[in-house]
């Protein structure tokens, strides 16, 4: 991975959810991993958070679930509560972040990864980590890789970075 100056210790971060906007539909997962530079200055994959939720609000869409395939039932017995979750990915990214560095929020469709996380945040009266911004990778692949949004899948854009394909069930 490249050399990073420090400044910033990078969360990328996957949400799962029940339809397309909090508040009316659930946030129902958060995958979290560290890319931060390590000793080298290279950037380097680190350690990984992952909850599921309980979900609080009525709205489910059909297409959202089929997405993700979590089990709506078995969440809502087994799932955190929303802010018992926020507490805990605050708490990974207090653990995480390199001294000295600002937690940046990375996410593959950002606004909709962040917007989740950001509200969830706000409802459950907690303070962010992330603040207000994020970086969107979609967006930077557009940039950096001269890509047109509809060739910003995953699929297309891990072979010119040389990246593992990612096993399709996840």
């Amino acid at each position: 991975m490249a050399e990073q100056k420090p400044g910033n210790t990078y969360y990328s971060i996957d949400v799962e959810a029940s339809g397309p906007v909090p508040g009316l539909y659930n946030l129902l997962s958060i995958g979290a991993v560290v890319v931060a530079p390590g000793a080298s200055g290279k950037l380097e994959i680190g350690e990984q958070f992952y909850c599921e939720l309980r979900p609080v609000f009525a709205g489910h869409i059909a297409a959202a679930n089929a997405i993700h395939g979590l089990d709506l039932e078995r969440l809502a017995s087994e799932g955190l509560e929303p802010r018992t979750a926020m507490q805990q990915l605050t708490e990974f990214v207090e653990k995480t972040c390199r001294p000295d560095t600002e937690a940046t929020f990375v996410g593959h469709v950002a606004v909709f990864d962040w917007m989740m996380i950001a509200w969830y945040y706000a409802w459950s009266g907690l303070p962010n980590p992330f603040g207000y911004k994020g970086i969107d990778t979609k967006s930077l692949a557009i940039g950096a890789l001269g890509l047109s949004w509809n060739e910003t899948s995953r699929e297309n854009i891990d072979p010119r970075l040389g990246l593992e394909p990612q096993d399709p069930d996840t």
